[in-house]
C-alpha cells in the first residue's frame, strides 16, 4: 500500500485537488455533495493516473536522480506491468466518477489534462525548457475544472482562476527547478529558463514572471467579480509573493529559492480562499 501511495504521489495529488475543490466552491450557485465528491475523488484518481504514467515513462531516468531513485519502479518494488494495470484502473475509475457525478465537459477537460501532462509535457522535459509552459496548462486546469463541475460551462470566473494559477506555475516550478537543478541535470533535464543554472539571468526571468502575476491577480477586481477588499487582498498577496523572487535575484542563493518555493505553496490557497469568501 505504501508503494501504491508513493506511485500515485498522494500528497502532491491532494494539493492539486484542493484547487479544484476551491474552484467548485467559488463557482457553485447550488451546492451538490455528489459534484463536490466527484471533483475530489475523480480528480484525485485522474491526477494519480497522470503521476503514474509520468513515472512509467521516466523510470530509467528516475534511477539517476536522488529525489526519485527511491520511487517504486526504480527500486523494483513494482513492475512496469503492475504499474500499467494500476494506471488503467485509476484512470478508468476516475473518468467514470467524473462522468457520473459531474458532467461530460469536466470529464473531457480532465482527460485532456492527463494527456497533455503525460504525453506532451513529460517527454518534452528532456529537450527544451518550453516544456514548463506546456506543463503550466494542465497545472492551471484544476480550479477551472472545479468551476466546470459546478456550472457545466467554462465561465468567466473559471478563466480568471485559470489565468492566475497559470502565471503562478512559473515562479512555483522554477523555484523548485532552482533547488533541484543539479539533480535534474543528472537525468538530462534543463528546466530553468536558461542553461546557465543558478545565474542572474534565470533569477531575473523568475522575478519577471512573478511580477507579471500581480496584474493578472488584479483581473477579478478589475472586472468586478470580487469585492474591492478581496481584490486588494489578492493583489497584496501577489506583491508579497514577489519579495522572495526579488531576494533570489539579488542573492542567487538556495535559501531564497527555498523561501520562494514555500511562499508559492502558501500563496495559491490563500488567494483562492479570499476569492471564495469575497469579503
Amino acid at each position: 500500500m505504501a508503494d501504491i501511495l508513493a506511485f500515485a504521489k498522494l500528497r502532491l495529488s491532494l494539493l492539486v485537488i484542493i484547487s479544484a475543490v476551491l474552484g467548485y466552491l467559488i463557482e457553485a450557485k447550488e451546492f451538490s455533495w455528489f459534484a463536490l465528491m466527484g471533483v475530489f475523488v475523480g480528480g484525485l484518481l485522474i491526477t494519480s493516473a497522470s503521476n503514474g504514467i509520468n513515472q512509467i515513462l521516466e523510470r530509467d531516468l528516475d534511477k539517476l536522480m536522488k529525489r526519485t531513485m527511491s520511487r517504486p519502479l526504480p527500486m523494483e518494488k513494482m513492475t512496469v506491468k503492475q504499474a500499467t494495470i494500476l494506471v488503467i484502473i485509476l484512470g478508468i475509475t476516475g473518468t467514470f466518477i467524473l462522468l457520473v457525478w459531474t458532467n461530460i465537459l469536466c470529464t473531457i477537460l480532465s482527460l485532456s489534462s492527463l494527456l497533455i501532462y503525460s504525453f506532451i509535457y513529460t517527454p518534452m522535459k528532456r529537450y527544451t525548457p518550453i516544456a514548463v509552459f506546456v506543463g503550466a496548462i494542465p497545472g492551471a486546469l484544476p480550479p477551472l475544472l472545479g468551476c466546470v463541475a459546478a456550472s457545466s460551462k467554462i465561465s468567466f470566473m473559471a478563466m480568471l482562476l485559470f489565468a492566475i494559477q497559470f502565471m503562478w506555475q512559473f515562479p512555483h516550478f522554477w523555484a523548485i527547478a532552482w533547488k533541484l537543478d543539479d539533480d535534474y541535470k543528472k537525468a538530462g533535464f534543463n528546466l530553468l529558463p536558461y542553461p546557465s543554472g543558478h545565474s542572474k539571468q534565470n533569477a531575473f526571468q523568475i522575478l519577471v514572471y512573478n511580477l507579471m502575476l500581480i496584474p493578472v491577480s488584479a483581473l477579478p477586481w478589475i472586472f468586478e467579480v470580487v469585492s474591492p477588499l478581496a481584490g486588494v487582498l489578492v493583489v497584496c498577496c501577489s506583491v508579497l509573493f514577489s519579495i522572495p523572487a526579488f531576494l533570489l535575484y539579488i542573492r542567487c542563493d538556495m535559501k531564497s529559492a527555498t523561501q520562494l518555493m514555500f511562499a508559492s505553496f502558501v500563496y495559491l490557497p490563500i488567494t483562492q480562499l479570499i476569492i471564495l469568501f469575497n469579503p
